[in-house]
């Protein structure tokens, strides 16, 4: 292989996570800060998910951000100019209590300083549903910061989601690489490993916090994340 650019995706894979439990306080905080702004909690988390549910099938017409906030204002009927600064506080101050439904990982820094070696590019591409204060707030509990990467997809420059194969191809023209020269790590084998191989990228597969697919199976490499350190060292 000659690879000249490394995407490693973030939850579950650099952050471990158990991914419902970290949902749930995820949900509980941001509405501990969005509700009394004046929208009822439930309809909160459901407008949420309709928000998260239109990126995942943006086009690429427009940003995920500008998407998923048509989406909430047209089923809150809210006027968005009072939660959207709200929401981008939220990332950088209540968000950090979710962390209590995350893991540690000491060999994460290491893993990006060492996909980092020749010359390499290296992408932090977690799906981009949440804007970049989201992305920082969770790499700093992994002794990470957006700095480290060379480009982050978030809600505000990305046009496409995972499981989107146009997700990976907008990232390798982003970065002038093509498909074979790059090399996906992620630990859900639908959004990372099929999704990225089907356009012709490499990909290692993260078990510590692994999300199968219900009908395909990845049959390249794998294995914790211990083992993905040596991989790096040898490619």
């Amino acid at each position: 292989m000659n690879i000249k650019a490394i995407l490693f995706d973030l939850d579950g894979t650099l952050l471990p996570m158990d991914q419902d439990a970290f949902t749930r306080a995820y949900f509980k905080e941001l509405a501990g800060v969005i509700a009394p702004l004046g929208i009822e909690p439930k309809k909160l988390v459901d407008v949420v998910w309709a928000g998260t549910g239109a990126m995942v099938k943006n086009n690429g017409l427009q940003t995920n951000e500008k998407v998923f906030w048509k989406t909430f204002a047209d089923l809150s009927g809210v006027n968005v100019d009072i939660f959207k600064p709200a929401c981008d506080r939220f990332y950088s101050n209540e968000f950090h209590r979710a962390k209590v439904c995350t893991g540690e990982n000491p060999l994460a820094a290491h893993a990006v300083r060492l996909a980092h070696s020749n010359g390499r590019k290296v992408i932090l591409a977690s799906n981009p549903i949440f804007p970049l204060a989201g992305h920082a707030s969770r790499l700093s509990w992994v002794g990470l910061k957006p700095e480290d990467f060379d480009m982050v997809t978030s809600y505000e420059t990305d046009c496409y989601c995972k499981p989107n194969p146009a997700y990976y191809s907008d990232i390798c023209a982003r970065i002038g690489f093509s498909p074979e020269e790059c090399l996906m790590v992620g630990n859900d084998e639908t959004e990372d490993m099929l999704a990225a191989s089907s356009i012709g990228m490499n990909a290692f597969w993260v078990t510590d916090c692994m999300i199968p697919a219900q009908n395909s199976h990845w049959d390249g490499p794998k294995g914790l994340f211990t083992e993905l350190i040596e991989y790096l060292k040898a490619i």
